[in-house]
């Protein structure tokens, strides 16, 4: 049996109840919701209702039709981007952000749209300060990630968000690591676009997501089509949640999603924070006293359950391999669709092991990993 540690790639395992949900949904009333009047279609629509206003207050939102479901957060910070930015707009960024942001943040500079990228600490720690001094008169946008897929650095949202505010900019999150993680309270936060998965901490399955869009921002579509709305119009209704949601949508997904999230919502956010706080720092006591292992990133108080590492003198991917070959682990090894995060933190030449604990990790896991690290170090 495998001992799973990747769970910022993806959470594993999923919740029982949710696999069920899902496949009561396929078994029992699956009709394509929005688009017909009979029962089943009606009772999968009710069901996307329900998830959406789960979503809705798990993020605490006040109105859940402005929560948009996508298919994963990098379409969701696509929309974001793309739907929002123009022709002499400027984005203020970081360094440790995922290429989801940072590619379409290039491609968009063929539109005339500019960014700065605002560089973290050694520990993957951004400034407020720094981003607050590189905001221009024509700065429309600040770009941050909650929390760092690379190091799990979790970055001052709460100061950025009241920077955002005063200088009456927009503020986009990617919570791709932080949402199911610790509490985000989209309102109180001042975001104005919040971009998640619905497959990492949310506990949800794949090919689910959202994007929240506040009341004040107006957003284009990203996708043309079908939306079950004003079908004899070709133009594109630009109507919250649908006008955004093209095509038929993942509703078996997303009703599994909004099981996840409603349990969540029983065993507490704060609670799942500090049981996976709790396990990489037993994680990470254990390999920082091992004098070939290169620890990076902040201590866990600073960041969510990551531990980012380099044995000395082996590349990252062979100890990933050697992981999950002789000892039934599963991490990941490279740059983790971040190369900027790791020149941040001083891993440009080299990537790094990262591991990453769920809800569902135990202590022995975690302690036979340490003991997989020592005696890969020491083979080495």
């Amino acid at each position: 049996m495998m001992i799973y540690l990747d769970n910022s790639a993806t959470s594993f395992p999923k919740p029982a109840g949710m696999a069920a949900e899902m496949g009561d949904c396929m078994e029992h009333y699956c009709g394509n919701p929005g688009r017909s009047g009979h029962r089943m279609s009606m009772m999968t629509g009710e069901k996307i209702y329900q998830a959406r206003r789960d979503a809705a207050a798990f993020f605490h939102i006040p109105d859940a039709s402005r929560l948009i479901f996508t298919k994963n957060t990098t379409e969701s910070l696509n929309l974001a981007l793309m739907g929002l930015l123009g022709e002499g707009d400027h984005v203020v960024t970081t360094s440790m952000e995922h290429n989801s942001v940072l590619r379409p943040l290039e491609h968009l500079r063929s539109k005339g749209v500019s960014h700065t990228i605002v560089t973290g600490s050694g520990e993957g720690l951004v400034s407020a300060d720094d981003i607050e001094a590189a905001i221009t008169e024509n700065t429309r946008l600040v770009a941050v990630t909650g929390a760092s897929n690379v190091t799990g650095t979790i970055q001052p949202l709460d100061d950025i968000g009241r920077i955002c505010a005063e200088k009456q900019i927009l503020f986009l999150v990617d919570a791709a690591q932080l949402a199911g993680c610790a509490d985000i309270d989209a309102v109180r936060l001042g975001i104005s676009l919040l971009a998640f998965p619905g497959h990492k901490g949310l506990l949800g399955p794949l090919g689910t997501g959202g994007l929240y869009v506040d009341p004040s921002v107006s957003l284009t579509p990203l996708l043309f089509g079908g939306t079950g709305t004003e079908s004899r119009s070709r133009v594109q209704p630009a109507e919250f949640p649908e006008g955004f949601e093209a095509g038929t949508i993942n509703a078996p997904g997303i009703i599994g999603l909004g099981y996840s999230l409603r349990m969540l919502q029983k065993v507490g956010v704060e609670t799942v924070e500090v049981y996976e706080r709790e396990l990489i720092r037993y994680f990470d006591e254990m390999i920082g006293s091992m004098d070939f292992v290169d620890l990076y990133g902040p201590a866990p108080e600073g960041k969510t359950g990551i531990s980012c590492f380099n044995i000395r003198g082996m590349e990252c991917e062979e100890v990933a391999d050697r992981l999950n070959r002789d000892y039934g682990i599963a991490v990941r090894g490279g740059y983790h669709c971040a190369g900027l995060a790791h020149k941040t933190i001083g891993t440009w030449n080299t990537g790094a092991v990262r591991l990453s604990v769920g809800p569902f990790n135990t202590r022995r896991e975690l302690a036979a990993a340490a003991e997989a690290v020592w005696r890969i170090g020491k083979k080495r």
